[in-house]
C-alpha cells in the first residue's frame, strides 16, 4: 500500500484554474508499483503534479518515471531531427550524454552539470519568435508567453503521454507582468521564468455548442518538419498560434518528406481514466483542417484563424496556471490535456538550469470516440 498523498492546488476566487495537485511522501529515486499506480491516476486528474524537495532526483530515474507512463517508448520525443540546426528547437535544448532522453534547458552559463561542460544556455525570449516585440527599455519589468504548445514532434514520432520538469537552479525575487497585447488589455502577473499552464479540458467546455461538434468531428493536418517548417514566420502576440505573413518555409526547401509521417490527429482528445474531453491542438504547426463531410480546409490563414479561435478564450488570464518554481522543484505534466508555455526575460547574469524529459509515445491520442483516432497519410 503506498504512503503518498495527493493534495489540490489551491487558488484564489479570482481564478478559474481547477487543475494541479502536490504530491507528498514520495522519493522518486524509490517509486513501488503501487506509488505509480497513485501517481499516474491522479496525473490524469490533475494534470499536473507537483513534487517538492525533489532535488536530488538523478537523470536515470527521472528518466524511468517519465517512460514509466509508456513503456513501449524510449526515444526522446522529438528525435533526432533531421537539419536540426534549422528548427527552432534548435537552440533551447542541451543533451544529457549519458542519459540522452533527458534535456538540459535553462539560462546562463554553466561550467559544469551531468556530463556537459561550459555549454551556455539561452531561455527562450518573444523577441525572437513573435511578430511584435515589448520595447527593450520594458523588459525587465514585461515579458508575454513565447509559445503556448504540446511537446510534440508532429511529424512520424506520436505526441508523448507525459513531460517531466526538474528545477535545479532557479533566480528568484523578481516578478514580471505577462502581456497578451492584442486589444484586450489582458495581462497576468508571474514569477520569473514560470512554466504556465493551460487545461485543454477547460478550452474545450469553454466553446459553444456547435463548436463542441465541431471540433469533436474535425482533425487538424500539421506539417511536415513542423519546426523548420515555421522557423522564418512570426507568431501572434499572445503566443497562440503563427500570423499569416507568408513567411513559412516552402516545402521544397525542407528536408525531405516522408507522406506516411504526415500526422492528421481529432482536435480533441480523450483521458485514458476520466474520459474527459480536451481540446489539444499545437496551434504554431497547423496547415490544414479535415471536417467529417470529408472538406479540407487548406487556406492557412483560415485554418489558423479557426484554431484561434476555438482556444483563445482558454488562455484568458484567469485560466491560466502559472507555476512559481523553487530549487528541488519535480513537475510532470499530462502532455495530452495541457498546453504550456515558457515566460519570462531573464538577465544575462540570472542563471536558470532545468531537466526536461519526454519520450515519444507508443501509441497515438485517442479521439472523442473510438473510431476517431489518429490518421497518418
Amino acid at each position: 500500500m503506498s504512503q503518498i498523498q495527493i493534495e489540490p492546488l489551491a487558488f484564489p476566487d479570482t481564478s478559474a484554474v481547477n487543475f494541479g495537485a502536490t504530491v507528498h511522501k514520495a522519493n522518486i529515486e524509490e517509486l513501488t508499483d503501487a506509488d505509480f499506480d497513485v501517481i499516474r491516476d491522479a496525473l490524469f486528474t490533475y494534470q499536473v503534479l507537483v513534487f517538492k524537495n525533489q532535488g536530488s532526483t538523478s537523470a536515470k530515474a527521472q528518466y524511468e518515471l517519465t517512460r514509466r507512463f509508456d513503456p513501449a517508448s524510449d526515444s526522446y520525443g522529438h528525435g533526432k531531427t533531421i537539419d536540426a540546426k534549422r528548427s527552432i528547437l534548435h537552440p533551447d535544448l542541451k543533451t544529457i550524454p549519458h542519459q540522452p532522453q533527458v534535456q538540459v534547458i535553462g539560462n546562463g552559463f554553466i561550467p559544469k552539470y551531468e556530463g556537459l561542460e561550459n555549454i551556455q544556455l539561452k531561455h527562450p525570449h518573444h523577441k525572437t519568435f513573435h511578430a511584435s516585440a515589448i520595447p527593450a527599455d520594458e523588459d525587465v519589468g514585461f515579458t508575454r508567453f513565447y509559445r503556448w504548445h504540446i511537446d510534440a514532434a508532429l511529424y512520424g514520432l506520436a505526441p508523448p503521454v507525459v513531460t517531466t520538469l526538474l528545477a535545479v537552479k532557479v533566480p528568484v525575487g523578481r516578478r514580471q507582468i505577462c502581456r497578451y497585447d492584442d486589444g484586450t488589455g489582458d495581462e497576468l502577473e508571474v514569477p520569473l521564468g514560470t512554466t504556465a499552464f493551460v487545461s485543454g479540458y477547460a478550452m474545450y467546455d469553454l466553446l459553444s455548442a456547435p463548436d463542441k461538434e465541431f471540433a469533436r468531428s474535425a482533425k487538424v493536418e500539421y506539417a511536415p518538419h513542423p519546426y523548420i517548417w515555421i522557423s522564418t514566420a512570426r507568431s501572434r502576440s499572445t503566443g497562440l498560434g503563427i500570423l499569416s505573413q507568408g513567411l513559412e518555409l516552402p516545402l521544397g526547401d525542407l528536408p525531405p518528406i516522408e507522406e506516411d509521417k504526415i500526422q492528421i490527429l481529432p482536435l480533441v482528445w480523450r483521458n485514458p481514466v476520466t474520459g474527459k474531453l480536451a481540446l489539444q491542438i499545437h496551434p504554431s504547426a497547423v496547415r490544414k483542417l479535415h471536417l467529417a463531410d470529408g472538406t479540407v480546409i487548406d487556406d492557412l490563414n483560415k485554418v489558423r484563424d479557426i484554431i484561434f479561435r476555438l482556444q483563445r478564450p482558454g488562455i484568458a488570464p484567469k485560466m491560466v496556471y502559472a507555476h512559481e518554481w523553487e530549487e528541488g522543484d519535480f513537475v510532470i505534466f499530462h502532455n495530452r490535456g495541457l498546453l504550456h508555455s515558457v515566460v519570462g526575460a531573464f538577465a544575462e547574469d540570472e542563471v536558470r538550469l532545468f531537466r526536461q524529459c519526454n519520450v515519444a509515445a507508443s501509441h497515438f491520442p485517442v479521439g472523442p470516440v473510438d473510431e476517431l483516432r489518429y490518421l497518418v497519410r
